[in-house]
């Protein structure tokens, strides 16, 4: 059978297309197309793409159905970390049949709440949250009305939600112990400032309590990353600093890795004399001069758990459950920038 495409195709025209009930089409696009049988899942969806079929979840919701749409607010799309945990919700979103709807908030406060406001207006079915973290009462508001809430690397004492990432303390424990092994003595953590980004906070205060644990000579300096010159100040006068112990860089995140890198190349600095370890595996790590040891988050699986909370939650009518921290570990990746 062959039909023309036009632009406002409806249920009715893919359930001709595809040889099959309306009800059948109607499963398919609602999240209950594992009732169908394979070959007629094969059938809908491309009767669907050749008619340029869209279901119009908003709609859906605003009917008082299922809008079949999880909300995400992330705080800085421009963050490989962001980024690579956005595909792993995407992924699982796409698998249950759902769509995924993105706002940037850009670390703003304000574009926050607005993004908020947005994302409740089209009555999402879930709300995976990686952003500033200002808006504590709101939230709450939401968790209490039912909306299922997941928070990627972000606790706010005053939200009952679950929160999926990284084991902080155990990473910053497994960075420290390599430079340690590797005969690094003086350190210098390298970070954007922490604000209300309780990953940032919780990253430096094991940094810290680590450094003195384990009676290494321990600094910080946290600063915005593209305030070069500052930055390139601050890492030459500690590497310029005397004493005799090898030195090292530790980088919160990604965003800080590459300006440490380039700052250690405008300042003419050997990797691995002067050592250099990141969180965050990047694609560019292993192509750096000896390449860059890094520690790898697990972040499709990430996203993936963040999904499988949030659904977790809506199906079991969850808002007595209490709330689930999920932890993942962090995988150590050795290369020659912290080989001496």
């Amino acid at each position: 059978m062959t039909t023309p495409t036009h632009q406002h195709a409806t249920i009715l025209e893919v359930a001709r297309e595809a040889g099959a009930s309306k009800t059948s089409v109607s499963r398919y696009f609602s999240g209950e197309r594992e009732r169908l049988s394979p070959n007629l899942q094969t059938s809908i969806a491309a009767a669907a793409q050749r008619l340029g079929y869209h279901p119009n979840r908003m709609a859906s919701g605003l009917k008082g159905g299922r809008s079949r749409i999880i909300g995400m607010l992330v705080a800085d799309i421009r963050n490989p970390f962001s980024v690579a945990v956005m595909h792993g919700v995407e992924q699982a979103c796409r698998e249950r049949g759902l769509s995924l709807m993105v706002c940037n908030t850009d670390n703003d406060s304000a574009l926050e709440r607005e993004h908020l406001a947005l994302l409740t207006s089209y009555r999402v079915e879930g709300l995976v949250m990686n952003a500033v973290g200002s808006l504590d009462r709101e939230l709450q508001a939401l968790v209490e009305q039912g909306t299922p809430l997941v928070l990627l690397e972000r606790e706010l004492s005053q939200v009952e939600a679950e929160v999926v990432g990284l084991d902080n303390a155990r990473a910053l424990d497994l960075a420290l112990d390599h430079l340690q092994a590797r005969g690094y003595g003086e350190l210098l953590y390298l970070s954007e400032p922490p604000g209300l980004a309780s990953p940032r906070q919780a990253r430096l205060t094991r940094f810290q309590q680590g450094v003195a644990a384990r009676a290494l000579a321990g600094e910080v300096h946290c600063q915005t990353l593209g305030e070069t010159e500052s930055l390139n100040r601050a890492i030459g006068n500690f590497l310029a600093r005397p004493g005799t112990l090898p030195k090292a860089l530790l980088c919160a995140n990604g965003n800080a890795t590459l300006a440490a890198t380039r700052a250690l190349h405008s300042l003419g600095a050997r990797l691995g004399e002067t050592g250099l370890l990141g969180i965050d595996e990047l694609d560019w790590c292993e192509l750096v001069g000896p390449g860059i040891t890094t520690l790898a988050q697990p972040t499709e699986a990430i996203g993936r758990a963040a999904v499988e909370c949030l659904m977790r939650r809506r199906d079991t009518g969850g808002r007595t459950m209490p709330a689930r921290r999920v932890h993942f570990q962090a995988s150590l990746i050795p290369r020659g920038s912290t080989c001496r």
